[in-house]
């Protein structure tokens, strides 16, 4: 049972997280990607204000032998930087430049039913679908 319910109430978390500190609202995360009058510090907040909390935590994680709800620590292996991550990481950056989206808030957003939210998100699950097959083609042809 602790499988479904940790995840969900982490999930729950996140997501109110996302709507008390505005972060579900594209137009106060495009407020600070833009370097303009009227440029807005919110998003640096809120980012400085979860690494305050996540920092320590992941210290005091590290110290026990095992994870609260599994049966030990799996950590993802870890890649070189390389093109393939860098065009990646650029469109994603992109993205969410133009749309005032990453995929956390976009999904809270449609929750909410907001109309971007409502375009966003099938997008945003049709692109990883492309990006599943471009990936290989990518990785195949620098090999």
């Amino acid at each position: 049972m602790n499988r479904l319910v940790t995840p969900l109430l982490c999930g729950a978390l996140f997501g109110a997280g996302l709507v008390i500190s505005g972060m579900a609202d594209p137009s106060i995360v495009l407020g600070f990607l833009t370097l303009a009058p009227g440029w807005n510090p919110a998003l640096a907040l809120v980012m400085g204000g979860a690494l305050v909390i996540t920092v320590p935590g992941f210290f005091w994680l590290r110290r026990r032998a095992r994870p609260f709800v599994a049966e030990q620590f799996v950590m993802p292996p870890t890649r070189p930087v390389d093109h393939v991550l860098i065009l990646g990481a650029a469109l994603f950056g992109l993205g969410w430049g133009l749309a005032g989206f990453c995929p956390g808030p976009a999904i809270v957003s449609l929750g909410l039913g907001q109309g971007a939210a409502l375009l966003f998100v099938p997008a945003f699950l049709i692109g990883g679908k492309i990006a599943d097959f471009v990936e290989p083609l990518l990785r195949h042809r620098s090999a």
